[in-house]
């Protein structure tokens, strides 16, 4: 195993049990290789549940190969996924499909099935894990997620090619969250929107982690989203997690890639913009709290 640098921020805890619940999802060792070309090696990762975790790295670094890893469609070459304590490389057909059925996955774009209107791709996942569903009720449920995720009901009866980028993305969360998943995966949600639809959409996202008790894996380049939304942040580089922690913890690493991404000029226009938002949300809540303390009739 590779040598962590000594003054590199990692998180410093012990290694989550196995099947142990505060950890939806742990990675252990895994490689991953296209022929000659190797993506990850020996990396390591546990999620928290209850968190979003996001999970930003240089192009090539093999983001998108992560999640793919953890929910099946992509097999490692070495290593150990555990997701709600289920070994997923090793787990029989009915052991897969009970460990899938707590999961929703929105991908790049949507990834909608042109040929269907919003609300049949949000019935796909039913059918396939509920195939004995009433078709009323299933249909229902549809139209309750596709409101869920912020789309108008009528968006139900549309196609695809209908919508706009932005909804596009909203109906593939519809789906995402069809079977009332406890895990949420999120592939570059915001990339393409404009800053009011990138913000509305970190809204929308934290909202539903929070009503729903969702956790959260996002891939995002979007340093918004991440000052915004995450909990915590994972990098990638080197074909492994370099590290894992809080924004403040991430901006004390001096690893190059970790202070060129966080601190370069759009890493500082962020902070910036929180920092900015954080100040007026203050500024509001302490007019709030001198109203209340203020007794009824005194002048100020």
């Amino acid at each position: 195993m590779s040598e962590q640098p000594e003054n590199q921020f990692v998180e410093r805890r012990a290694t989550p049990r196995d099947g142990d619940q505060d950890y939806p999802i742990v990675v252990k060792g895994l490689r991953n290789s296209f022929g000659e070309q190797v993506i990850h090696e020996n990396l390591d990762l546990s999620v928290r549940r209850g968190e979003i975790l996001g999970v930003v790295g240089g192009s090539g670094t093999g983001k998108s190969v992560l999640m793919r890893s953890i929910i099946g469609l992509q097999r490692p070459t070495e290593g150990e996924i555990l997701v709600f304590g289920r070994d997923i490389l090793a787990a029989d057909p009915d052991e897969e499909i009970g460990v899938r059925s707590r999961w929703g996955v929105m991908f790049q774009g949507g990834a909608l099935f042109s040929t269907l209107t919003v609300g049949e791709n949000v019935e796909v996942p039913l059918k396939q894990f509920h195939p004995d569903l009433d078709d009323d009720l299933r249909s229902q449920i549809a139209r309750f997620k596709v409101q869920l995720s912020g789309l108008p009901d009528e968006a139900a009866f549309k196609y695809p090619s209908e919508l706009s980028g932005g909804m596009r993305k909203r109906a593939g969360l519809a789906r995402a969250l069809a079977l009332d998943p406890e895990l949420l995966f999120l592939d570059e949600p915001t990339a393409g929107l404009d800053p009011i639809g990138a913000a509305a959409f970190d809204s929308l996202t934290r909202e539903l982690k929070e009503t729903l008790g969702l956790t959260v894996f996002l891939i995002t380049h979007d340093l918004d989203t991440l000052y915004e939304i995450c909990d915590r942040v994972a990098v990638l580089a080197e074909k492994r997690v370099i590290a894992v922690g809080t924004i403040p913890e991430l901006l004390a690493s001096d690893h190059p890639w970790i202070q060129e991404y966080f601190n370069g000029p759009r890493g500082r226009a962020a902070k910036a913009t929180q920092e900015r938002l954080a100040g007026k949300q203050a500024a509001k809540d302490g007019k709030m709290d001198d109203s209340i303390d203020r007794a009824p009739g005194q002048g100020a």
